[in-house]
């Protein structure tokens, strides 16, 4: 079993400010998404700087719908931490809310600048499960995200006990799906939208079933949001490749 070395959340300070590991991992997620995005924008005679000005205006909603996505689900902490609910350091960006928010960014955006949302979608994809791929392992500094207690030989030492370090499983599931949607980017029977929906119908498989082990989920009476969404997104992106699909027949034919 792995018994690691618990690592100071804050990494270090200046003067009055105090930088976290937290900031520092989803900073770099950022950078390193962007830059595939770029790349891959080129690849496909997508004009990059399209991109970089979507992201000026997806970044800031993705961090503050992610936040209020995990805040509503905790509202009776919160109601009594009035204080904490802009603390993000700490943990408790929820990637559901990080996505819908980051959607619907791109949807109003791409209809203002009179830009294919789809192509724009299929383009960050890879970029979005990369970026939380490495983004879960600011979960593994604050100690959180975790599961239940187990005796599994790659169990980790978290909060006095071996548990499933379902941060790490699903770090490892998205870095599957990206090598999955490198490789599906290049088939020239794919249509427009399938990277990205396959991207949303992969990873919601992955947090599907990882989420039952976790014993931090946001819950709705009996029901794990995540679980619930999960499927939601698996139903409708299903739906939309099967739509797609369709469609281009009826072009074709």
């Amino acid at each position: 079993m792995l018994k690691p070395n618990y690592i100071d959340p804050v990494a270090f300070e200046i003067g009055p400010l105090t930088i976290h590991w937290y900031g520092i991992i989803m900073a770099l997620a950022i950078l390193l998404g962007l830059t595939i995005a770029l790349k891959e924008a080129k690849r496909r005679n997508f004009n990059p700087d399209l991109l970089l000005d979507l992201i000026i205006f997806a970044i800031p909603v993705s961090i503050i719908s992610a936040r209020a996505y995990y805040v509503i689900f905790e509202w009776n902490y919160y109601s009594q931490h009035f204080s904490e609910i802009i603390a993000v350091w700490k943990g408790g960006l929820a990637i559901h809310g990080a996505l819908i928010g980051a959607t619907l960014t791109a949807i109003v955006f791409t209809k203002i600048r009179k830009v294919d949302f789809w192509k724009m979608a299929d383009i960050t994809a890879p970029s979005l499960i990369l970026g939380q791929a490495i983004g879960r392992w600011g979960n593994f500094i604050n100690q959180e995200a975790y599961g239940y207690k187990t005796d599994l030989p790659w169990a980790m030492y978290i909060d006095g006990a071996y548990r499933h370090p379902t941060f790490l499983y699903e770090s490892i599931w998205d870095l599957l799906i990206f090598g999955f949607l490198l490789w599906l980017r290049k088939k020239e029977w794919i249509n427009n939208g399938d990277i990205f929906l396959s991207y949303i119908i992969g990873y919601s498989i992955g947090r599907f079933f990882i989420e039952a082990l976790r014993t931090d989920s946001l819950m709705l009476g009996p029901i794990r949001v995540a679980q619930a969404i999960s499927l939601l997104l698996i139903i409708t992106a299903g739906s939309l490749i099967y739509q797609h699909r369709q469609n281009n027949q009826k072009r074709a034919d």
